[in-house]
């Protein structure tokens, strides 16, 4: 989206250049927002592939207390919702307000029922970890224990992983899209399966 008079549509033009180096496209849970789909401004063919699998499947294996899954935003509905029906768990939205890049604002919906469990939050990018570090503050203040939080792309930036950790967050998990220690999902198969499947390789 053009937000001031002169700015380029940066998505669109990264998309050009990129698709005159390259064949094909497939990436995992691409951050679109605007975009309904990556051939919408790619001219090559593309592929989304979900982590839903793999985020789904590292929960069955490793969380062990009662859990509620929680999407920081509207925006994280879709893989929170693919994942619940995975792994038959209820979840729930929050509303964010994003006033700039280090000014979030979140609402919770009414969670009395969930107190006793564990929450684990769920989001494709954590970038600068406002909206992860203030949802796990927001849900420890409301009495509930100690959150998961899983993300997809760890981005990580600046201090943010520290801050979140220090957010009273019980652990942070990511998959292994982009090297970080904090790297416990492994989508290698599921991102060749993928790719076989499509006739990409």
């Amino acid at each position: 989206k053009q937000f001031n008079e002169g700015e380029v549509i940066t998505s669109k033009i990264f998309a050009e250049f990129l698709s005159q180096r390259i064949n094909w496209l497939a990436t995992v849970d691409p951050h679109l927002h605007r975009h309904k789909s990556l051939s919408e401004i790619y001219p090559i063919p593309t592929l989304n592939i979900p982590s839903s699998k793999g985020i789904s499947n590292w929960i069955k294996n490793n969380i062990t207390q009662k859990s509620l899954l929680i999407g920081p935003d509207e925006e994280s509905r879709q893989w929170v919702s693919a994942i619940a029906s995975a792994t038959r768990l209820e979840f729930e939205i929050l509303t964010k307000v994003r006033m700039g890049d280090e000014d979030v604002r979140i609402t919770l919906p009414s969670i009395e029922k969930y107190q006793n469990l564990t929450p684990i939050l769920i989001d494709d990018i954590i970038s600068t970890g406002n909206t992860m570090m203030k949802a796990a503050k927001h849900l420890k203040e409301a009495k509930m224990n100690p959150a998961i939080i899983i993300g997809v792309h760890a981005i990580f930036a600046g201090n943010s992983y520290e801050r979140i950790t220090n957010s009273g967050a019980e652990k942070i998990i990511t998959c292994n899209t982009i090297t970080h220690p904090s790297n416990q999902i492994d989508l290698s198969e599921i991102i060749a399966d993928n790719l076989i499947k499509n006739n990409l390789v």
